[in-house]
């Protein structure tokens, strides 16, 4: 194999070799007027020979560029099959793999045609397959000016018109696909016809980046049979009826509320007969569910007719709707406009099944939806026990200038063969509108297609015109097709227009004058695909007239019955977290103490490795004192008191996700749950194995890719699936968040307020100054406090019975300082009936500091026991001072309330200065604020006085109201 590995030019030198063999010749050149392009003809000198010469065509046109890449990979591929077996490969090529290595041919040619000719003929088949889609006609508009590869042209290949009806034999070759078939023997019009209808149609296709020769075949197959796209009367009509529906639907809308913001879908419209048909073929194929995510143009679309949320829903949104019905515990949150909701519905497909379909609300940021959407679809798989993943499927809908321009479309992309990410595949189509808002794409991406990004995946790409209506139908079905069969990702791009601005009150002749001079003459894929049924004479003016008398009646009648519509109790959120609370009611507290003898056992079960398992000596120590302290019941650490949180969820029935940057080890060495033999690589996780026949997936501890919006999101999604998952996401160090703003801002601390969907999720952000440099420091506490809607102004109520202040506030921000604390609030996010968003200022040096340990004591529901006080044992708000003060302390000067490892700093000084009449506080929830703790604590030290730095405060704002009006200039320090 060395020679075709040394370089194209290698190659091109066996062919000449060849070709010496069989004569000299002569080249001349003659114009042929089509297409003005050279072809070239021999005249060839004979030599005396006993059997019959081949006549051989010259190499002056025929460049390095067809041997290289995939052209020299399929040469390989041929050259491994004749080594293999010389009878494996068609005689011709028999003929040349033996002239090259000096071995004597067992024949010199068939029927005059030679082993060059042979040879350019694959490769002109070979560049049809990888350039086809530069000749395709896919701009519906014909505004876009490509320029057609050489590759395509025949004379390249030394191919004259004479030999347009010269047959050719072309082989099996062990190819799928046109190769194939079984007619080996073709002329050469017939077969670049056949190129030509295959590759270059209203469709183009990129599959050759694919490295794996059967997922290639298989798509040779899809696309090189010619009979594939015909579609019988029946067939059409269901077609034709979902067009007018997506038609007429903008149309109603548009008539009805002429200056609504809906970003409508004219120009786009075949999207949604496409989604419909592409779900109906998936559900035939076994999924019984999918998730869907898209920004907001034509999300109306396809939430009414597609996904099939009540028009007269939609319409009474349009209006303004009214007030639900007043019902107790009725949560409305603020809302959103009506192009970000989502909504789910069961809905029968063509085939006679039922699918279940779920659009995920989204924010306005582009693309920021497409790993939560990714997330959820993994976390229905692993609910739904769908190991294969082929039940459960995620289709992302993207803009061509978002797909192109937003990282977190790669961040998504690239987690789709991640073990512990992958969902089997994601649908993603583009409705590319050529324009993007205002930009050209010549300044929104420097790639040809708006979907290059997906090649890094190995992911096939449909371009498809979206005018031609059964085009889109047929790559929109084989895109489901792929999906099922290879479990990957693959990529749809309906090349469309957008017929009208941005939305429908812009202008879009401001920018792009030229574009929209044609679209106004441009016909609607509807009446482009009427015409066509009409002249086929498969569908009569009558059958189209009464589809479209049933649509208008039907869209006036919800129309009409908008007017009325009054909006039921929420559908708050899916069968899974019926029961659960929305904030109006009023959820008891629970308590997260566990039985003694639980936490013995699970204690024992998390910090034992197997027999002959050979860990690192330092881990293997660090499991040895783990033992210990399970044992004895003193000196627990942080990491400990993590790993006893997580065991006992799990014994307690639930599942337990956490992922992030490095999680496995932890960012400083300290949570050791995965754990490598030092001689055979093998990996052990204690939490696999805390019960009898554990699910492998139960516990799923992972390291994420180094992303944090795109794995955030997918943590995000899969905590929104099932209320019975404790589901946690840990930053690297706490600043590195900032690399996911756009969840925690749209989604994390708003989410539930505009879309009224609660998740439980858990966001660790390492927090604290230890010396490891600006960008390894603060967390950026305030950020998050800053984002809270605790009102700072007014106290709520706080009586234990009515006390609903944790449940109306958007997240809890936490600083604990003890690991039984930590074990608490973890343990909290299950034992309530509500779900709640949870920030927690991860510690650094409290990982290891010689005080900040836990008795087992504090971690069960003894009476009697440290953590047990009035209510039981729970995660504590506010710690108090520990010097066992009574409930009227009178000798205490200052109160000090602190939050997080400064205790600790505080205390040691306190010790050695013999401070005791100063208390020390603890406040270990920031969000909500424990204002009625803290009364409690102001009320206990009646005699402590201010620290004073309420009147610095007042002091520097005074200072900053005088400057800003001074008439002299402001003089800073």
């Amino acid at each position: 194999m060395a020679w075709f590995r040394a370089g194209s030019s290698l190659a091109k030198l066996a062919i000449r070799r060849t070709l010496s063999h069989g004569g000299s010749y002569v080249a001349r050149t003659r114009v042929v007027p089509s297409q003005s392009r050279y072809f070239h003809t021999t005249v060839f000198k004979s030599k005396a020979q006993a059997a019959p010469v081949p006549r051989p065509v010259p190499l002056s046109r025929l460049t390095d560029s067809f041997l290289d890449g995939t052209s020299s990979v399929y040469l390989e591929e041929l050259q491994r099959a004749w080594e293999a077996d010389p009878n494996s490969v068609d005689e011709s090529w028999d003929n040349f793999f033996r002239n090259f290595v000096g071995q004597a041919a067992t024949s010199p040619g068939i029927s005059g045609q030679t082993i060059q000719e042979s040879m350019r003929l694959l490769l002109l088949v070979r560049a049809y397959q990888v350039n086809g889609h530069m000749k395709a006609k896919l701009d519906p508009l014909g505004l876009e000016e490509r320029e057609i590869p050489d590759d395509l042209d025949p004379a390249l290949y030394g191919f004259t018109e004479a030999d347009l009806d010269r047959e050719f034999f072309l082989g099996v070759w062990r190819m799928s696909g046109f190769l194939s078939e079984n007619r080996p023997v073709q002329t050469l019009r017939s077969i670049l016809t056949r190129l030509e209808q295959a590759y270059c149609g209203t469709i183009g296709y990129e599959y050759m980046h694919i490295a794996d020769r059967e997922k290639c075949n298989w798509l040779r197959d899809k696309i090189e049979t010619p009979t594939q796209m015909q579609y019988n009367r029946q067939r059409r009509e269901v077609i034709l009826d979902r067009l007018i529906w997506s038609t007429q639907f903008e149309n109603f809308l548009a008539t009805k509320w002429t200056t609504a913001k809906r970003f409508g879908l004219e120009g786009a419209e075949t999207l949604i007969p496409g989604m419909k048909e592409m779900f109906d073929r998936a559900a035939d194929l076994g999924v019984e569910s999918i998730v869907m995510g898209m920004s907001h143009r034509g999300r109306l679309n396809v939430l009414g007719n597609v996904v099939r949320k009540p028009l007269r829903q939609i319409f009474s949104e349009f209006s303004g709707g009214t007030k639900p019905v007043d019902e107790v515990g009725l949560y409305t949150g603020t809302g959103d406009v009506k192009y970000h909701l989502g909504t789910s519905y069961d809905r029968p497909t063509r085939g006679g099944k039922r699918i279940h379909l779920s659009l995920v609300a989204n924010p306005s940021h582009l693309e920021a939806a497409d790993p939560v959407v990714v997330g959820k679809t993994r976390a229905k798989q692993y609910y739904s026990n769908d190991v294969d993943r082929t039940k459960n499927m995620g289709v992302l809908i993207h803009g061509d200038g978002s797909f192109a321009g937003q990282g977190v479309v790669y961040e998504t992309l690239h987690l789709s063969a991640l073990p512990n990410y992958t969902t089997g595949g994601t649908i993603h189509l583009v409705i590319n509108n050529q324009v993007a808002f205002t930009t050209d794409p010549r300044s929104g991406r420097s790639s040809q297609y708006c979907t290059d990004v997906a090649k890094a995946l190995d992911a096939p790409i449909f371009h498809v015109n979206g005018d031609d209506m059964e085009a889109v139908v047929h790559v929109c079905e084989l895109a489901a097709e792929w999906r099922q069969t290879f479990h990957s990702d693959v990529v749809v791009d309906v090349v469309c227009y957008r017929r009208f601005g941005h939305n429908e009150i812009d202008e879009p002749s401001f920018t792009q004058p030229k574009m929209y001079q044609v679209i106004r003459n441009h016909p609607t894929a509807l009446q482009i695909y009427q015409n066509k049924l009409l002249e086929s004479g498969q569908v009569t003016k009558e059958d189209i007239d009464k589809i479209y008398e049933k649509v208008n009646s039907i869209l006036n009648e919800e129309f009409l019955a908008s007017k009325d519509y009054v909006p039921q109790r929420r559908d708050w959120l899916s069968s899974h977290w019926s029961g659960f609370k929305s904030p109006e009611q009023i959820s008891r507290i629970k308590n997260t103490g566990v039985k003694p003898e639980i936490l013995k056992n699970v204690g024992k079960a998390i910090t034992v490795l197997p027999e002959n398992f050979k860990p690192h000596r330092a881990v293997k120590k660090v499991y040895e004192l783990r033992q210990q302290m399970i044992e004895t019941g003193e000196g627990i650490d942080w990491a400990v008191a993590e790993a006893l949180a997580f065991a006992t969820l799990l014994v307690e029935g639930n599942h337990v996700r956490l992922s992030g940057q490095d999680v496995e080890r932890g960012t400083f060495s300290h949570r050791h749950s995965v754990v490598h033999d030092q001689e055979t690589g093998e990996k052990y996780c204690p939490l696999d194995h805390v019960i009898m026949n554990q699910d492998e997936e139960r516990f799923t501890v992972s390291n994420s890719s180094l992303s944090e919006f795109g794995v955030l999101g997918f943590e995000l999604g899969y905590s929104m699936e099932n209320p019975n998952s404790l589901v946690l996401w840990e930053a690297q160090f706490g600043d590195f968040a900032n690399g996911a703003q756009v969840i925690f801002d749209q989604f994390l601390s708003s989410g539930e307020a505009k879309w009224l969907r609660q998740t439980g999720l858990v966001v660790l952000l390492p927090h604290g100054y230890d010396g490891q440099g600006p960008e390894h420091s603060s967390a950026r506490l305030e950020r998050y406090l800053q984002m809270s809607d605790d009102n700072p102004y007014l106290i709520p109520e706080m009586d234990p019975t009515v006390r609903k202040q944790i449940q109306e506030c958007n997240w809890q921000v936490v600083n604990c300082t003890t690991p039984a604390n930590y074990f608490h609030v973890l343990r909290r996010q299950i034992h309530r009936e509500f779900r709640k968003p949870l920030i927690v200022m991860a510690p650094k040096n409290l990982l290891r500091h010689k005080d900040c340990k836990s008795n087992l004591s504090e971690f069960d529901d003894v009476q009697g026991h440290p953590g047990f006080d009035k209510q039981g044992t729970r995660f504590k708000r506010l710690i108090k001072d520990q010097n066992d003060h009574s409930n009227l302390e009178e000798g205490i000067r200052r109160l000090v309330l602190c939050s997080g490892k400064v205790y600790y700093e505080l205390d040691e000084e306190r010790k050695k200065t013999t401070a005791k009449d100063v208390a020390i506080c603890r406040v270990e929830q920031l969000c909500p604020f424990p204002y009625d703790l803290v009364q409690r604590e102001l009320k206990r030290y009646p005699t402590a006085t201010a620290t004073g730095f309420y009147s610095v405060h007042v002091k520097e704002q005074t200072e900053l109201v005088q400057k800003a009006v001074q008439p002299e200039p402001v003089q800073f320090p």
